[in-house]
């Protein structure tokens, strides 16, 4: 009996820990999100499913705020590969670990023993943190694993947080921001729908767009590293942009943006076609969609410098060089002179603001850019070139 309890994956320290660094979290959120997540008073003693949208760096810590109890949350495998960082979050509050580019069949069974063994499990269904304030697609598989866990399905929306932390941004602002589960769906009720029934109740509840004013997000570096999240200017095309303070610059054409504390964006002396980020995102997606990647493999879309590190799946990270030269072109990546066709990649994703992960053979390497460094192009490259390949040419998915 004794073993049994060893190899739980639910340990009592999980509760302990969490009763103990809850005020800290708390205080500090409340500080730096000037958020106070609304406490969900009809958890009762029960497990649920939390599925909630992913605006912010901090949203696992909204969810904790708002529910009693640990939370076991699912994470890819970036967050266990971090060294001794990762055994202390694993000691803390055991994460359930999910390979970002496969169907993780592991996951699931893990997520099957949490739940058998009595715990609170958490998602974002997105995958991904929105880079332009609407909720990402999500896969269907998510109705399959609701109806798996036989668990109520709490469903967890934020809403301001793209306001008050765009994943391009390494600041937070103060503005308006809500944390709330929404609506409880009991397995007696989804047990009555189709898995797509399901499937498009989440997504409804789940969908938040940011591209309005809704408030005031004030701070005085409120446009630094959106070249994070866009490098297709509307007069240029493919092109670098540099931001500081307040605006953005195309270094093309010199064209400049503002963007507002109301989230709006405004050209100096001119007309900006798009009045928020998410419109010039929709207009960037269109524009790769739109390429012919076949006659862009000759000269490079690209240029950047970036660390190297191999990724030791669920261990750590070594890192192979401080610097090296990556260039994008329409079917590869070249890395320090060494080819890499898009058809060798299994996957190419972008992690927290801006690392870039190349799934290639049996490695995982990292690119870690400089704070202006753009992965997203990368990523959205990779994919209009295989939507191509696979005879979908018309295909609008980009990868996030």
């Amino acid at each position: 009996m004794a073993s049994n309890k060893k190899n739980t994956w639910i340990k009592p320290r999980h509760n302990t820990l969490r009763n103990i660094l809850a005020p800290v979290i708390g205080l500090y959120t409340r500080l730096k999100f000037g958020v106070k997540p609304e406490k969900f008073q009809d958890q009762g003693d029960r497990q649920y499913l939390i599925i909630m949208n992913h605006q912010t760096s901090f949203d696992q810590f909204f969810v904790s705020l708002s529910f009693r109890g640990p939370i076991y949350y699912i994470a890819t495998e970036d967050l266990f590969s971090k060294g001794w960082i990762s055994r202390a979050i694993s000691y803390i509050q055991a994460p359930i670990p999910i390979r970002k580019q496969t169907m993780d069949l592991k996951a699931v069974k893990n997520c099957l023993r949490v739940a058998k063994e009595g715990g609170t499990i958490a998602l974002a269904p997105e995958g991904n943190r929105t880079y332009s304030g609407r909720t990402l697609q999500m896969k269907p598989s998510i109705a399959k694993l609701c109806r798996s866990l036989k668990l109520p399905l709490a469903i967890y929306r934020i809403e301001g947080g793209y306001g008050v932390e765009p994943r391009w941004s390494d600041v937070a602002r103060k503005g308006p921001m809500t944390a709330r589960v929404t609506r409880v769906i009991e397995p007696e009720e989804y047990d009555q729908m189709t898995n797509e029934e399901l499937f498009d109740i989440i997504q409804q509840e789940l969908w938040v767009d940011e591209a309005s004013v809704t408030g005031n997000y004030p701070h005085s570096r409120s446009a630094e590293y959106l070249e994070r999240a866009i490098y297709v200017c509307p007069f240029c095309g493919l092109a670098e942009h540099e931001s500081h303070g307040d605006t953005i610059t195309c270094k093309s054409c010199g064209k400049q943006v503002k963007y507002l504390p109301t989230k709006e964006l405004k050209g100096v002396d001119f007309d900006f076609p798009f009045p928020f980020v998410a419109q010039w995102y929709d207009y960037q997606e269109e524009f790769v969609n739109g390429l012919d990647l076949t006659a862009k493999t000759g000269e490079p879309l690209f240029h950047d410098t970036a660390k190297l590190s191999e990724v030791i799946l669920y261990d750590r990270k070594i890192k192979l060089k401080d610097n090296v030269f990556l260039t994008l072109y329409g079917d590869k990546v070249d890395i320090d002179g060494i080819e890499y066709p898009f058809d060798e990649i299994s996957y190419v994703t972008v992690l927290g603001r801006n690392k870039l992960n190349l799934y290639i053979g049996d490695k995982v390497y990292q690119c870690k850019g400089s704070k202006r460094f753009n992965a997203l192009k990368y990523v959205h490259i990779y994919h209009r070139y295989k939507n191509i390949k696979e005879g979908n040419e018309h295909g609008k998915f980009l990868g996030l």
